[in-house]
């Protein structure tokens, strides 16, 4: 059974900076994307950012420089150091992990809130 531990969200003042962590766990004996997805109330789930294998890197358009991800394979955990953060940053964030345990499969966490104040 694949795990998805996630971290680090919490309520911080728009202009500062927060750090998500989601951490795998379970037998896994492959992993390809390691992302972070989002979702406000009334909206539906978008891309924040995801990190292939081969470390090809794809932000949501909305990112614009503000965010980096990335991984340590070693840990199969992966990060998003999000800054200068927005009231439109306010959502609950969800990691996403593509792995192949007994086969290739798509994990999702739980999800972490992140709310920005102005």
């Amino acid at each position: 059974q694949v795990q998805l531990l996630e971290s680090g969200g919490g309520l911080v003042q728009a202009g500062n900076s927060l750090t998500l962590s989601c951490a795998a766990s379970g037998k896994i004996f492959d992993v390809d994307v390691m992302g972070w997805y989002r979702q406000a109330p009334g909206k539906q789930r978008e891309l924040v950012a995801f990190i292939r294998s081969g470390d090809e890197i794809v932000y949501g358009d909305f990112v614009e420089g503000r965010f980096t991800i990335s991984r340590d394979n070693a840990k199969n955990t992966v990060y998003l150091q999000m800054s200068k953060l927005k009231p439109e940053d306010t959502a609950v964030y969800f990691c996403n992990l593509v792995a192949r345990a007994y086969g290739w499969d798509t994990y999702w966490g739980q999800g972490t809130q992140v709310t920005v104040f102005s």
